[in-house]
């Protein structure tokens, strides 16, 4: 069997620019290549795209009338300085929060939810 690795998430958007500026920042990336409709972001082990899509619409997390398809867990060693910096970066804090003790749930610029967690081992 052939070695398998993942090499990339892509994220759909509307705006990859933003979207990529805002990963990049977040997680100490570089932005190696932008064009109108896709930017990549190079990370120390994965490349992370944003792709943009007509009529894009961002899910309606947590009601599912436009379900998300995946969202990403960033590791955070302190969630109230994490939730300082990712909202300084231009996310929002989601509504509802079932365990924030233990993580919290933003939404990025696209609307892509993502949760910070202090319970990611190394």
């Amino acid at each position: 069997m052939s070695n398998f690795r993942l090499g990339s998430v892509s994220m759909d958007c509307a705006d990859p620019r933003a979207l990529g500026k805002f990963w990049a920042a977040l997680l100490g990336g570089d932005v190696a290549f932008t064009s109108d409709d896709f930017v990549a972001v190079k990370l120390e082990h994965l490349w992370l795209s944003a792709v943009r899509i007509d009529d894009y619409r961002p899910p309606t997390w947590p009601s599912g009338e436009l379900p998300k398809e995946m969202h990403l867990d960033v590791a955070v060693s302190d969630l109230v300085q994490g939730e300082a910096d990712v909202l300084a970066l231009g996310a929002v804090k989601a509504t509802t929060q079932s365990a924030p003790d233990r993580f919290l749930v933003f939404l990025d610029p696209a609307g892509h939810p993502f949760c910070l967690s202090t319970m990611i081992p190394e």
